[in-house]
């Protein structure tokens, strides 16, 4: 049985339909990525299956006691909270259970035969492991680390920014691992780092997961299911961004409609990543194998990590040639920049030149400086110190608040400032609904005021303009934040066929690997270094290097002298649980071995496996080997620690 499952799902607003006789199934395990355009009925979809928005029709059918939680896109928090307090709001129950927990192991020791103890003490062993809660405060000031709320932790939370209050909220909710989480644009305020961390917990502690992202990378890391809403139905599609354009792309070719432009650009989308993301990953191979065989022969030899790390780094500086003409056009010329915000340093000693066909992203962790760099170049503050000097353009400057638009006039009057119906866009004269039909605008929006629409469709309209402005250089701060996948795809198209310079800031990774010809990177030092790689590649590079570091210290760390190895094993025990699943595992896998050779025996027996059915079977023998692989692997750990135990204890 499904966890949730949506049964012919209705719901409209006024006269407009938004879901119709819809099915959607949640399976424990499976992250489901929504994906549709602004306004197609994802977030209403998400609400229904949170149980916070009634459908007009159809059932919402729900497991028992199942535990589902949603990250709001304005979260609330307890009056007077501090950061640490708000994160930690959600742990009650947990912390009870573990406090239960150790006074029933206490108990047990003295009584260990007591049925009604050791049941409940089970229960509660299986509520903690599936919480993942047994090291809850390691995690507790993992999560406040890798997002980045460690100096505000004591702070009340009230007085975060609304970036900074969604991350205290996700970091609750990725704590309390609910039976069920639900996403809605997880990684917005988020740096490449902390998705990167995201990702990870994500994927590491097995969550079953609803979400809906315009980060293409990161639906690819994480989602096993794409579930499309279009046209008030709901189409679905095995795996992730990957899988998606592929099956996307023969589904539209069956349809034999008018979808050549969509197609198209699917199509290109789909070669890109093929050739982008795939030529990469090739590139990284055997750099990734020679790290893998590294690890065993480097423990002992922290020579070997230098030299491989020293190998890394040459890599990244290959990449990091200047490859520009120097017959373009300069537009700026930067000397020895320095950019302080108060008394934080920002950037000093950056030195560049940009010029008429230079195509750059600005990447670096949140709050690095890089909208500041953006607002020094085109002076709307002063440097510190260090000279900017421009030549000769027209800028097109694009940022989230939208500074370009007015919200009493609509769509016509906005394009059309003088009158008429046409619009000029490097130097082709088109009608303004032909020119907004690609920004996905339907005929009737061409009368709306600007005010009354969504925060994406804002963002389409003034990407629109942006396009329909005669400048030199592009300049847009996060453009793809509040943009559905299919904008991004236009947005894209638009800046390749662009003939002047680009400028971007932005943390989605997928869209700068595809954009950018040049990296501007923020350093932790304040310094700049600029790159030719994709972005993805870099960040492979870099931890690549730390992970070095880290063996480096390891190995350096092994070949002194282990002192007081005998004090320290006095501390060193198995626990309590481990003791008992010691006992039980060796029983439980033997049965599971012999529930595998049953399985695999009926499936070489047609009449066994056409009365069961082959694909309900196979199923079965995939969960029963998932499981055994699990418990082989529990009592492997628990055995290696009891000899780690042993031989320090012999010392």
């Amino acid at each position: 049985m499904a966890l949730i499952d949506l049964q012919k799902i209705s719901k409209h607003y006024s006269a407009q339909k938004i879901l119709t006789e819809v099915d959607f199934h949640v399976d424990e395990g499976e992250r489901i990525v929504i994906i549709g355009k602004n306004g197609s009925g994802k977030s209403t979809l998400m609400k229904i299956v949170n149980g916070t928005l009634t459908p007009d029709g159809g059932r919402r059918i729900i497991k028992n006691d199942l535990e589902v939680k949603m990250l709001d896109q304005r979260p609330q928090f307890e009056e007077g909270h501090t950061v640490r307090q708000a994160v930690e709001a959600g742990l009650k129950e947990l912390n009870a259970a573990k406090e239960r927990y150790n006074e029933l192991s206490l108990l047990l020791a003295e009584d260990f035969d007591n049925k009604v103890l050791l049941d409940e003490h089970e229960k509660l062993s299986r509520y903690i492991e599936h919480h993942n809660a047994w090291n809850l405060d390691d995690k507790i000031e993992r999560i406040i680390q890798h997002f980045q709320l460690k100096a505000y932790e004591n702070k009340p939370v009230a007085l975060l920014s609304g970036g900074e209050q969604r991350r205290v909220a996700l970091a609750s909710l990725l704590l309390q691992k609910p039976d069920v989480l639900l996403l809605d644009e997880p990684t917005n305020h988020l740096d490449v780092y902390m998705v990167e961390f995201l990702e990870e917990l994500i994927l590491k502690e097995k969550f079953t997961l609803v979400f809906i992202s315009h980060d293409r990378y990161f639906i690819d890391r994480i989602a096993t299911k794409s579930v499309e809403v279009e046209d008030c139905s709901l189409r679905e599609y095995k795996g992730g961004y990957n899988d998606y354009l592929t099956q996307k792309e023969e589904y539209l070719r069956t349809l034999q409609k008018q979808h050549d432009n969509l197609l198209g650009i699917l199509k290109r989308e789909n070669e890109w990543f093929a050739r982008g993301v795939r030529a990469r990953l090739k590139r990284n191979e055997g750099r990734k194998e020679r790290l893998m065989n590294l690890r065993e022969e480097a423990k002992t030899n922290p020579a070997k990590i230098r030299k491989m790390s020293v190998e890394l780094q040459r890599e990244a500086k290959h990449f990091n040639r200047d490859k520009s003409i120097n017959k373009q056009k300069m537009l700026f010329e930067v000397e020895d920049l320095e950019l302080k915000l108060g008394d934080k340093e920002l950037l000093h000693d950056f030195s560049t030149r940009i010029l008429q066909k230079d195509v750059i992203a600005i990447v670096g962790p949140n709050g690095s400086g890089k909208s500041t760099l953006l607002k020094a170049l085109l002076g709307r503050i002063e440097p510190t110190s260090g000279k900017i000097k421009r030549g000769e353009f027209k800028v097109g400057y694009f940022d989230q608040h939208r500074e370009m638009l007015d919200d009493d006039k609509n769509l016509i009057e906005t394009f059309c400032p003088h009158g008429g119906d046409r619009v000029n866009v490097r130097g082709s004269d088109l009608h303004v609904y032909g020119y907004l039909k690609n920004f996905l605008f339907p005929r009737e929006f061409l009368d709306k005021k600007i005010g009354v629409l969504s925060g994406g469709e804002k963002n389409r309209v003034a990407l629109a303009l942006l396009f329909t402005q005669d400048v030199d250089i592009l300049i847009l701060d996060e453009p793809t934040n509040d943009l559905d996948i299919p904008t991004i795809n236009i947005l894209e198209e638009q800046l390749t066929n662009f003939p002047g310079a680009v400028i971007i800031v932005s943390h989605d990774r997928y869209f700068v690997d595809k954009i950018a010809k040049k990296l501007f990177i923020f350093k932790p030092d304040k310094t700049i270094e600029e790159s030719h790689q994709q972005y993805s590649e870099y960040l492979e590079l870099e931890k690549e290097v730390k992970e070095l570091h880290d063996m480096e210290k390891e190995a350096t760390k092994e070949e002194k002298p282990k002192l007081h190895v005998k004090e320290k094993s006095k501390t060193l025990k198995l626990t309590f649980k481990e003791k008992i699943a010691l006992e039980k595992l060796p029983q439980e896998i033997e049965e599971l071995e012999a529930k595998i050779d049953e399985k695999n025996a009926c499936l070489s027996d047609p009449k066994c496996y056409e009365e069961i059915g082959l694909s309900k079977l196979a199923k079965e023998l995939a969960d029963i080997e998932a499981l055994y692989e699990e418990k082989v692997e529990e009592l492997l750990t628990i055995q290696e620690k009891e000899e780690e135990i042993n031989a320090a204890q012999e010392v």
